[in-house]
C-alpha cells in the first residue's frame, strides 16, 4: 500500500525529519499497516496497537540506538521493529528464518536486550544506566535509558525489586508505566491534566532546578532535606489532584501523569521536557489495548493473539483442528468436572485463565479459581499456603514461564511435601514465540527436585486420568503436556509411575524378566515420554522396515518405571529414548543412570544444547529431527548399522 509517510522511514532519523504535526499521520499509517499485516500473518495485536503513539514518540524524542529503549513484554514493539528498519522484513514477523517474535538484540541494534517475558525492564534499564554512568566516567557516551513497562507486567515481582532499587541508587532512568487498565487504574479530570501539564512545563522545571541549585549553595539542601522536600511535593500533588499517594510517589520517585497515551504530539512535549530531568522518574500513560481497531478495543482478551482475520468484518478465521480438542480445553473441562466432585479443589494462574482454558472453570465456580496477576513465584507459593490448610490447588502455569518460580517449588512446596498440583501448559516446542516460550526445560528442571512427582500424558484421557490420580496423591505433583491439539486412542489405563506398552515383539516368546542370550536380542526399543509418543507411533506405522522396533511410552518420568526400562535393557541391543524437550537431564538421562551401558546402546532424541528460534511447531519439529520423518530416520540408520 501506498503510505505518505511510512514508505519514507526507514530509521528514527528519518521520523525525526518529519515535523511534529505529521506524527499523528505517521500513526495512523502504522496502525493501518500492523493491522493489515497481521491479518494473514498472525502475531500480537492489541498490545501492539496501544502502544503506537509512545513508541513513536519515544524514537522522535531519544536518540536511539544510542540512548537505551528497553521494552517489558515484547509483543508490544512491533511498531518499534517497523521503524528501526525492518518494515520490509516484518510480513515474515515470527516465521522460521524471518524476524524475532520480540526485540532480540542478535537482530538489531535498537533492541537493547531479549524481552520475550514479562516484568525485567526496570531491572534491566537501571543496570544500563548505572552502567553506562560509571563507562561515562572512564570517557565513554553518556546514554539515556527508558524503560517500558505495561500491558500486565507492573504485577511481577521483579519489576517492584527494581523500582526499590531505582529510589535508592543515583539514577537517571525514565520509567514509562503504559496503563491498558491492566495495573494502575487511570485518573481522570480536568485539573489532574492541568497539573501535568504544570509538572512537565520546561519553565516550571526551570525554577525548580534553580531554586535546589540556590539552597544546595546556601547549605540549605542536603540528600535527606531533598527527600522530605520531594516527599512534600509529591503529598501536595495528591492533595491539590485528590489522588492518593501512589507506589511511585511513597519510593521517592518522581511521578508525571497520568497523560494521555495516544496523543502523539503530547507525549512529544512531556517526554522533551522530562526526558533531562536528574534522578528516577516515572512517565504514567493511559491507553487502550487494541486501540484504532473497533474489533479488538471492544474484546481485548480475544484480539491479544487473534489469529488470521478479515480487516473490513472483523471475522476471525478459523482454524481446522479435524474435531480434536486443544490440550488446554481438555485441562479446562477436567479441571471442573473435578472441582465439582471435590470441594477440595481449587485453580491458580498468573494472569492465563483463557490461555490454559481454566475459564471454564471460572465461569461456573468463580470464588474458587484466582488468576494472581503475571506473577508465577507468588502462584506457586499461594497455592503452597492453601495445600497446608487441606485445599487441593490445580495451579497452571505455562513451562517456560514456572521458570521464574524455581525457587519457590523448591522451598516453599517441595521441602515441605506441599500437595500442589501443577498443570504445566505448553511443554515442549510451542512454535512462532521462539526462545522464550518454548517449554523444553521442565523436564530437566523438575526432576532433581526432591518430593517431585512428574507425569507426562500421551492423550487426552491420558490427562484426564493423571488429574484425577493427582487429587489423592501426596506431595507436589507435575503433569506437562503440549501446545495443540491433543490426540486419544485406546490405551491402558494409567497407573501410578507405571509404562504403558505399545508394541513388543520379543515379549511374545517370553515372560518379562525372563533372561536372554546376548546373540539373540532385538535390535531397538525406544522408550518415549509424553505426547510425541504420538509422533512415535506415526514413524513406526509409516515404515514397515520398522514393524519388529519396540515402544514403550514411559507416562511418569518421576517415579520412572525402572522395571520397564531395565527389562528393556535385557532384551534390546539399542534403547532410543525420545522426548521434546532438552536431552540434558529428562528421560535420556535418567535411563543412562539406571542401565549399563556396556550392555546395552542408549541414545538420546530430544534437543541438545541450543535455544530453539521461532516458527511453526512443525517446522522447527523437523528441523530438530523429532518429527515422525525424523524419528524414522534414525531408527533405520541405527537397524542398518552392523
Amino acid at each position: 500500500m501506498d503510505y505518505q509517510y511510512l514508505n519514507n522511514i526507514n530509521s528514527p532519523s528519518d521520523l525525526k525529519a518529519l515535523p511534529r504535526e505529521a506524527l499523528p499521520a505517521v500513526c495512523a499509517e502504522l496502525r493501518d499497516y500492523i493491522v493489515s499485516e497481521l491479518s494473514h500473518n498472525p502475531g500480537h495485536l492489541g498490545s501492539s496497537l496501544g502502544v503506537i503513539e509512545l513508541t513513536v514518540a519515544l524514537h522522535y524524542v531519544f536518540d536511539t540506538p544510542n540512548d537505551r529503549l528497553v521494552w517489558d513484554v515484547g509483543h508490544q514493539a512491533y511498531a518499534h521493529k517497523i521503524l528501526t528498519g525492518r518494515r520490509d522484513a516484518f510480513p515474515t514477523n515470527r516465521q522460521f528464518g524471518g524476524l524475532a517474535p520480540f526485540p532480540t538484540p542478535a537482530e538489531s541494534e535498537y533492541d537493547t536486550c531479549v524481552s520475550g517475558h514479562a516484568s525485567n525492564s526496570i531491572s534491566v534499564a537501571l543496570g544500563m544506566d548505572v552502567g553506562g554512568e560509571r563507562i561515562s566516567r572512564l570517557g565513554g557516551e553518556r546514554r539515556k535509558v527508558v524503560a517500558v513497562i505495561g500491558d500486565g507486567a507492573m504485577t511481577g515481582g521483579l519489576a517492584f525489586e527494581g523500582l526499590n532499587n531505582a529510589s535508592m541508587d543515583k539514577n537517571d532512568l525514565l520509567i514509562v508505566l503504559n496503563d491498558n487498565n491492566m495495573a494502575i487504574d487511570p485518573i481522570k479530570g480536568g485539573f489532574t491534566q492541568y497539573l501535568v501539564d504544570l509538572t512537565t512545563s520546561r519553565s516550571y522545571n526551570k525554577m525548580r532546578w534553580w531554586l535546589y541549585q540556590l539552597m544546595t549553595k546556601l547549605h540549605l539542601m542536603s540528600d535527606h532535606k531533598r527527600a522530605k522536600i520531594l516527599r512534600f511535593n509529591n503529598n501536595l500533588k495528591a492533595v491539590l489532584t485528590r489522588q492518593q499517594k501512589n507506589i511511585f510517589q511513597g519510593l521517592n520517585i518522581r511521578y508525571f501523569g497520568p497523560a494521555d497515551g495516544h496523543d502523539v504530539v503530547g507525549l512529544v512535549r512531556i517526554l522533551s521536557e522530562i526526558k533531562d530531568y536528574k534522578g528516577p522518574k516515572v512517565l504514567h500513560i493511559v491507553t487502550q489495548k487494541g486501540k484504532g481497531y473497533a474489533p479488538a478495543e471492544k474484546d481485548q482478551t480475544v484480539w491479544h493473539a487473534p489469529g488470521e482475520f478479515d480487516v473490513e468484518s472483523g471475522e476471525r478465521l478459523a482454524v481446522s483442528g479435524d474435531g480434536l480438542p486443544l490440550w488446554q480445553e481438555v485441562f479446562g473441562q477436567t479441571l471442573l468436572e473435578l472441582a465439582q466432585q471435590d470441594p477440595r479443589i481449587v485453580g491458580v494462574t498468573p494472569a492465563m485463565p483463557s490461555g490454559c482454558s481454566m475459564t471454564i472453570m471460572q465461569k461456573e465456580l468463580p470464588e474458587r479459581v484466582f488468576d494472581v496477576g503475571i506473577a508465577e513465584g507468588h502462584a506457586v507459593t499461594f497455592s503452597a499456603g492453601m495445600a497446608k490448610e487441606g485445599v487441593v490447588p490445580f495451579c497452571n502455569i505455562y513451562s517456560s514461564f514456572l521458570q521464574r518460580a524455581y525457587d519457590n517449588i523448591i522451598h516453599d512446596v517441595a521441602i515441605g511435601k506441599m500437595h500442589v498440583v501443577f498443570c504445566i501448559d505448553r511443554a515442549g516446542i510451542v512454535g512462532n514465540d521462539g526462545a522464550t516460550h518454548h517449554g523444553l526445560l521442565d523436564l530437566a528442571y523438575l526432576r532433581p527436585i526432591p518430593n517431585m512427582q512428574i507425569a507426562a500424558p500421551m492423550t487426552a484421557s491420558d490427562l484426564r486420568q493423571m488429574m484425577a490420580i493427582a487429587v489423592d496423591m501426596q506431595g507436589p505433583v507435575a503433569i506437562r503436556y503440549p501446545r495443540g491439539r491433543s490426540k486419544d486412542r485406546e490405551l491402558p489405563a494409567v497407573e501410578y509411575g507405571k509404562a504403558v506398552k505399545l508394541r513388543d515383539e520379543s515379549l511374545e516368546s517370553r515372560e518379562v524378566g525372563e533372561l536372554k542370550d546376548e546373540s539373540s536380542k532385538s535390535r531397538i526399543c525406544v522408550l518415549s515420554i509424553g505426547a510425541i509418543g504420538n509422533t512415535v507411533e506415526q514413524a513406526l506405522d509409516a515404515h514397515e522396515d520398522l514393524k519388529d522396533v519396540g515402544h514403550y511410552n514411559m507416562r511418569w518420568l518421576k517415579p520412572l518405571d525402572t522395571q520397564v526400562v531395565q527389562d528393556v535393557a535385557e532384551r534390546y541391543e539399542t534403547i532410543v529414548t525420545v522426548e521434546d524437550a532438552m536431552v540434558s537431564g529428562g528421560l535420556g538421562s535418567a535411563v543412562l543412570e539406571i542401565v549399563d551401558t556396556r550392555k546395552v546402546r542408549v541414545m538420546r532424541m530430544g534437543v541438545d544444547d541450543q535455544f530453539v528460534t521461532h516458527g511453526s511447531t512443525a517446522e522447527l519439529m523437523h528441523m530438530l529431527g523429532l518429527d515422525a520423518e525424523g524419528i524414522a530416520a534414525t531408527l533405520m540408520k541405527l537397524k542398518s548399522e552392523k
